[in-house]
């Protein structure tokens, strides 16, 4: 190649290098100042996010854009600051509460629900709940909210316990009976009742009444009246009578079951009877003498007797005892038709009829004026029966000596 023709090509070659390395420097400065510009446009950003403060720099359009960019998931519940749709302006501050859910039960009424508040305390007041001092709330107002959190509110009412004489005002927030008591450390005996039942439900201005049940053994002693019985005794003259053996009464302990509520007795039932003294019966014997005639001088015989005169005002001594009209085997009508069942404080006498007659008016020392209104199997010559109104009188009175007046 001829040297006129090499210099013009390297003359060339040297132009395009040149001329190459110009347009890479004006694509450069190009890029460097779209790069400035493109910086120097994105808006100034801070973001709180659950507490912790991001500093961005962004060409995002809205909050939606901004959140997405930083790879944030905005759940349905959460709480963000400004909106989502809002559009971004510079030196802005975004602000992100993830929310929780939490299980919470009120006054039984069982629900879920997703909440951004820190604690217990902000979860109520989003809720409209008012605590009021007896409310039970569990977690404490100041517990800060976790993730599946269980939160358990009961509203208080006041209840008027009546419970061992005391009567008072409570404020509870107990479900049923049976919890009250075991929060108020009322315990309940055996026998012990609650007025409602223990698995009655609770509500508002209740009364609650706790009774005291008590089983006893209440032992009374009674007195078992003695009978009396007659022996013929050939060795006493006829119409007379000697008491051989003064009898005495029995004794029996009656055991009852009582119930008492508040120390009150409701019922008695006698469940026992034991005998701790047998009676003895008063034995009495009956002359069968007869009585042997004598003769005095310038008289006639005659038959010697205890009477003073016969007919009116008659007097003699004779052994009375008493006897009422319940008395064992009794019906409570005398022989002569009188009703001592309705009589119970007349004065009627019971006699042998071969000694004072049926219907005689008498005076009896130390009873008074009587009938001779009835008799009796074992009221044999001088011997009377004084009716008395009840049993503890006639065993007052017992048997004794008197002078009987045949007054009409």
């Amino acid at each position: 190649m001829e040297p006129s023709r090499i210099s013009s090509l390297f003359s060339n070659l040297s132009f395009g290098k040149k001329l190459t390395i110009s347009i890479l420097s004006f694509v450069l400065i190009i890029g460097a100042m779209s790069f400035v510009i493109y910086e120097t446009t994105k808006a100034n950003l801070t973001v709180i996010a659950d507490e912790e403060e991001i500093m961005i720099r962004t060409h995002a359009k809205t909050v939606a854009e901004v959140m997405e960019e930083l790879g944030f998931e905005i759940g349905d519940y959460d709480k963000l600051e400004p909106a989502i749709d809002e559009k971004v302006i510079g030196n802005m501050s975004i602000s992100w509460k993830k929310a929780k859910e939490v299980h919470i039960v009120i006054n039984g009424d069982e629900r879920q629900l997703w909440t951004t508040a820190e604690s217990v305390e902000g979860l109520v007041s989003e809720l409209q709940l008012t605590v009021k001092e007896h409310d039970k709330i569990i977690p404490s107002l100041n517990t800060e909210i976790q993730p599946e959190m269980n939160v358990t509110y009961e509203s208080a009412f006041m209840v008027r316990v009546k419970s061992d004489g005391e009567e008072h005002e409570v404020w509870t927030t107990s479900t049923t009976v049976a919890d009250f008591l075991e929060r108020e450390s009322i315990t309940l005996g055996e026998l012990d009742r609650v007025e409602p039942a223990l698995e009655e439900e609770l509500n508002s201005e209740e009364d609650i009444k706790v009774v005291r049940v008590e089983k006893v053994t209440d032992v009374v002693e009674e007195a078992v009246a003695f009978a009396t019985v007659t022996r013929n005794d050939s060795s006493l003259q006829k119409g007379n009578e000697k008491v051989v053996e003064t009898g005495q009464n029995g004794l029996v302990e009656k055991h009852y079951e009582v119930i008492l509520e508040d120390g009150k007795e409701v019922s008695r039932e006698l469940v026992k009877t034991e005998t701790t003294r047998d009676s003895k019966d008063r034995v009495v014997a009956v002359g069968t003498r007869q009585p042997t005639p004598t003769v005095s001088r310038g008289s006639s015989p005659s038959t010697s007797q205890t009477s003073t005169s016969s007919g009116s005002g008659r007097t003699m001594t004779v052994t009375a005892t008493a006897y009422t009209a319940n008395c064992s085997g009794c019906s409570g009508i005398t022989a002569t038709g009188i009703n001592l069942n309705n009589n119970r404080n007349m004065k009627v006498i019971a006699v042998d009829p071969n000694v004072i007659p049926l219907g005689s008016r008498v005076h009896v020392e130390g009873y008074g004026e009587a009938i001779a209104g009835d008799t009796g199997g074992a009221i044999r010559g001088n011997k009377i029966d004084v009716h008395v109104p009840t049993k503890s009188e006639a065993y007052r009175w017992g048997s004794r000596q008197v002078k009987i007046t045949i007054l009409k």
